[in-house]
């Protein structure tokens, strides 16, 4: 038996409980390089109980929907910042955390141009590219001992659709 997940657009107040939003919205904090660039300034908080930053790159096979979330993940020792490189949505998948279970999942699709970064701690499902590969930087806690827990669903949840006019509404505002 499925659970109904559905999606809501990537914004940052929304993502704030599990996150941060990275993109390029509004003005830059500073111009640069004779003003031919602009800085969007220190947008993650990385944050480690020890060991160091490291930069991975990952290479996740397309997902189609329905997309069953059977499985989610966090990582206590570390955030984890998730970069797209290939122009492709993907989703991400969040919950609260309930006495070491995850509860009230939600699920976000961020579009082009929008990287997260999840907080120490944060249950969030596997990369998940719609309807292409997807190639992402990854940066998160390079160290020793174990950084990984994992909860597997009983009953499993199913995003079947995502709404398209969400994320364009949310996409027109943010231009």
């Amino acid at each position: 038996m499925t659970r109904p997940l559905q999606t809501s657009p990537l914004t940052a107040e929304a993502f704030a409980p599990y996150g941060d939003l990275l993109d390029v919205a509004g003005a830059p904090d500073k111009l640069i390089n004779q003003g031919m660039c602009g800085r969007y300034h220190d947008r993650a908080s990385l944050d480690f109980a020890d060991g160091r930053a490291g930069i991975s790159l990952f290479d996740a096979k397309a997902r189609m929907l329905p997309h069953i979330v059977d499985m989610v993940e966090r990582h206590p020792d570390g955030s984890q910042a998730f970069i797209p490189v290939s122009g492709v949505p993907y989703l991400v998948v969040v919950a609260d955390d309930d006495n070491g279970t995850p509860a009230n999942l939600r699920a976000f699709v961020a579009r082009p141009g929008q990287s997260v970064n999840l907080h120490r701690g944060v249950w969030h499902g596997v990369l998940t590219p719609l309807n292409a590969p997807g190639q992402f930087v990854v940066i998160d806690r390079i160290g020793a001992g174990e950084n990984l827990e994992e909860h597997w669903f009983d009953d499993p949840y199913v995003v079947e659709t995502i709404d398209d006019k969400a994320i364009e509404d949310v996409a027109e505002q943010e231009h």
